[in-house]
């Protein structure tokens, strides 16, 4: 496998099992798990894994045959979102997607141009990855950044919230007139939520006025709804949180449970002019398997009642972690909405990130055998993000791993 895994923790956990929010590893410990929003219904859960055992059972094969399960999904997928999303084309990953998506702006509108934010992260294909960790300012074969939108570190310091809002937007209509010269502009990719950049809470009204500010210029506004999506915010969708509605959409980490499934979904027109163009195919996409897992998920979600749990027990969550706040300076800001939460860990009294901190804290919540991780832009913010079946009883046992931690923070 070579050198340099990815691997969390000084001392790598060797899991062998799961269940809910629960993970067990190899000598029999068990851990809290507010880290995997991939198993987004609980790890195991028996639904899907029902579902995915009677549908291999009985069929898989690649999506160049008909089968009436798919259509069945996308139709279902697609009903969840807002009007203007209407078909959707099947990956595996969230990469898959996002490339998708970017192809597909680009083909529509016919333009090049891509803007995204400074501290974003889409995906690892060469397309996509040229959206990581890009400067304001720098242009990376038709891609160019424009500074994240954030009350907590604002770009410049003594404005009002609405004077900021203003410099944001005034930086966004820069950017997009910059790309006349070099291909035009087709569009913009954000996250709903802002995950990567470390949740930051935008100036009120900024995502409305760049998504009109991009359509009027003619571009595409791209949702990634990947770590945002399927309940995770306590709505179905982040872009329903933030209140804007995006020409395209983006699937992918939580829809099959853990089963490879993403999503890039438009209108019809768009995503038939997608396909006639670049004749799409995906060998393990739009599978029989594909669809008995998402529709699990879309079911356990729906009967169960996750959007409102999600809600419910991520705002408790978020209002404990705020009172803690109040007499711990290392914990600079606390946002997010749902079940995906953000502490921002900083040197005392001020707003400069502390990852070396962030990162004892994670260790010290591991040997408390309670998992979480830490991102953002500077990659000092606590990353709680645990499965969508996450209760109130859960998040004391949290609570309480975390206020003793502080002790030793």
């Amino acid at each position: 496998m070579g050198g340099h895994a990815p691997l969390f923790y000084e001392d790598p956990l060797q899991l062998v099992s799961g269940s809910g929010v629960w993970l067990q590893d190899v000598e029999g410990a068990r851990y809290l798990d507010l880290y995997n929003n991939v198993p987004c219904v609980g790890h195991s859960n028996p639904r899907v894994v029902a579902n995915l055992s009677e549908q291999a059972a009985k069929l898989n094969v690649h999506s160049r045959y008909l089968h009436e399960g798919v259509v069945d999904y996308v139709e279902r997928l697609v009903a969840l979102h807002h009007d203007g999303i209407e078909s959707a084309i099947l990956g595996c990953s969230g990469t898959e997607a996002t490339e998708m998506a970017l192809t597909l702006a680009r083909t529509v509108t016919g333009k090049r141009g891509i803007i995204c934010t400074d501290a974003t992260y889409h995906g690892n294909s060469s397309l996509v990855g040229r959206l990581s960790g890009l400067p304001v300012g720098v242009e990376r074969n038709g891609v160019k950044s424009i500074a994240t939108p954030q009350l907590f570190r604002p770009i410049t310091e003594g404005l009002s919230e609405s004077e900021l809002l203003q410099e944001h937007l005034d930086q966004l209509a820069a950017t997009i007139a910059s790309f006349s010269d070099s291909g035009g502009f087709a569009g913009m990719m954000l996250c709903s939520i802002l995950a990567n950049e470390g949740l930051p809470n935008p100036p009120s009204g900024w995502f409305a006025e760049a998504t009109a500010m991009v359509s009027a210029a003619g571009g595409l506004v791209i949702a990634d709804e990947v770590q945002a999506g399927f309940a995770r915010s306590g709505s179905w969708w982040g872009y329903e949180v933030n209140g804007f509605a995006p020409d395209v959409v983006c699937m992918g980490k939580p829809m099959g449970n853990g089963f490879p499934i993403s999503a890039m979904a438009a209108n019809h027109e768009m995503v038939t002019t997608f396909r006639e163009r670049h004749r799409y195919f995906n060998t393990f996409a739009s599978s029989p398997l594909q669809a008995a897992a998402g529709g699990a998920v879309i079911d356990e979600i729906t009967e169960r009642g996750l959007v409102h749990q999600v809600a419910e027990v991520g705002g408790h969550l978020k209002s404990s972690l705020s009172e803690l706040q109040r007499t711990h300076p290392q914990i600079g800001d606390v946002r997010g909405s749902g079940l995906f939460i953000g502490v921002d860990w900083v040197e005392p009294g001020t707003n400069i990130p502390d990852p070396e901190g962030a990162q004892r804290m994670v260790e010290n919540l591991k040997s408390r055998f309670v998992l979480l991780g830490k991102a953002g832009q500077y990659g000092n913010v606590l990353k709680i993000r645990p499965p969508l079946v996450f209760e109130d009883q859960h998040a004391q046992i949290f609570l309480n791993a975390f206020e003793d931690s502080l002790v030793n923070a």
